[in-house]
């Protein structure tokens, strides 16, 4: 009689421990994505990052627009007026540009995406830390980012709080 009062006292603490240990994982999840979009740095870094696309595609205009004027001096049959020597140098700088013009499309890709980055990092680090900030203050133990969830367990959008702890609507 001693051993099972014994087994139900211990079965009925593991229990009791467990549900009490249950109770204080607190699940939450957010949209990063949706959070940083509804950020004011977000505004600024989108147009300047715009604005920045249109300078690198002008300077490609303008670079094509050099290549065409080259080509059709070199092209025309008023090239009669230039030593063999100069149409040679022409030549060779015509081929010169088109190079560049080929690898100005892959450059302007890289600019951009280094542009980006620099512009983003701080910005994902500030919602990233408000995030964890938030989560603390409202006693999550875990964050999820929505978009990269599956199957969860019941959890909280977190997306209200950090807006309201950034004063966003």
């Amino acid at each position: 009689m001693k051993k099972i009062v014994a087994i139900v006292l211990v079965a009925t603490t593991l229990t009791l421990a467990g549900n009490k240990l249950q109770a204080q994982n607190k699940f939450g999840y957010i949209s990063l994505s949706e959070l940083i979009t509804s950020m004011p740095e977000y505004k600024k870094a989108d147009s300047s990052m715009q604005e920045y696309q249109g300078a690198l595609n002008q300077n490609f205009e303008d670079m094509k627009r050099e290549f065409s004027e080259k080509d059709s001096l070199l092209s025309s049959k008023d090239t009669t007026k230039y030593t063999r020597a100069q149409i040679e140098i022409k030549r060779k700088q015509l081929g010169e540009l088109y190079v560049k013009l080929q690898g100005y499309q892959q450059q302007a890709g890289q600019l951009y995406q280094q542009k980006q980055q620099d512009l983003m990092a701080p910005i994902q680090k500030k919602a990233s830390d408000i995030v964890g900030t938030v989560a603390k203050e409202n006693g999550y133990t875990y964050v999820f980012l929505k978009d990269a969830m599956l199957v969860s367990p019941p959890a909280d959008d977190l997306l209200p709080l950090v807006k309201k702890k950034l004063n966003l609507r």
